[in-house]
């Protein structure tokens, strides 16, 4: 009951206007009302301080700063395997499969197109019609940066404009299109092994989303942005690289084109990951 009205509230709620005011709370850099924050939250959500790179909370300017947090050099270990892609962020696994066809499994009874997804040419979503997907939820308490899952070159980013419902599980499985109807980033790669695409999607009290070749990228209601110089950072990339991060929660979608690789066994809805630990294997020959 609770769960439906939350999801019902989201359509009638300015998405953008609480998202907007979310996003200045988070920068207040008053130092009382950061540390109240933050520390609330720590306490709130039980979140591990001790592989936190700087001192919480009186290392971080602002609420922000806090939630988008470096960690240790130590704290998340990358699977060197040759063949391995490793989960880009903490988080929980929402569905792992394959593509049928053109349609991505959102939920149990819910699905959304490849097209639809990416909002490009036909030519670049065909490249994973019956491929893999994984998608990853980012709960508030989790890290929230976001690396890269396999070696490659950043040849491509795409912000795409939309809603920012919640991507809650509740939300999940009653919004129709939900990750296509959301704001998002969509980066695609070229890898040995072809063309690959990961997506950060945008969601209600997202205040931003960054990447070092992007800046900062703020909600927006319509038009499509293509980055269209990424030579302020290198974009050859290894696995574990930073990618982004997203100022406040929100999920990660992976996509292969069919062939490429398989995901491992437990890589089921449910499982908890944490950034740079193997989620499945690449074929064994390069395209």
């Amino acid at each position: 009951m609770l769960a439906g009205l939350f999801v019902a509230l989201q359509y009638l709620l300015p998405q953008h206007l609480v998202t907007a005011l979310v996003w200045r709370i988070a920068r207040i850099r008053h130092v009382a009302t950061k540390n109240f924050l933050i520390t609330r939250f720590v306490g709130f959500y039980d979140v591990d301080i001790n592989e936190v790179k700087l001192n919480v909370p009186d290392d971080f300017a602002t609420f922000n700063d806090f939630f988008v947090r470096e960690l240790d050099a130590d704290a998340r270990p990358i699977d060197k395997s040759d063949n391995s892609v490793v989960s880009p962020a903490d988080g929980t696994v929402s569905i792992a499969d394959v593509i049928h066809d053109d349609s991505i499994i959102q939920a149990k009874g819910l699905n959304y197109s490849l097209s639809d997804l990416l909002a490009t040419d036909l030519e670049q979503a065909a490249a994973y019609v019956d491929g893999a997907f994984a998608t990853i939820y980012l709960a508030p308490y989790n890290y929230h940066r976001v690396h890269a899952p396999w070696d490659g070159e950043l040849v491509a980013a795409r912000y795409v404009p939309g809603d920012l419902f919640s991507v809650n599980e509740a939300t999940v499985t009653r919004v129709d299109g939900l990750f296509r109807r959301n704001e998002r980033l969509v980066m695609h790669f070229k890898t040995d092994r072809g063309p690959a695409v990961l997506i950060l999607v945008g969601a209600l009290n997202v205040g931003s989303i960054s990447t070092p070749w992007t800046g900062e990228l703020r909600p927006r209601k319509h038009g499509v942005v293509d980055v269209p110089d990424l030579s302020g950072h290198s974009t050859i990339l290894k696995k574990g690289d930073l990618l982004g991060w997203f100022n406040m929660g929100s999920t990660v979608i992976l996509l292969l084109p069919a062939g490429v690789a398989t995901w491992d066994d437990d890589l089921q809805p449910g499982e908890t990951l944490r950034m740079g630990e193997s989620i499945g294997q690449l074929s064994d020959d390069p395209k």
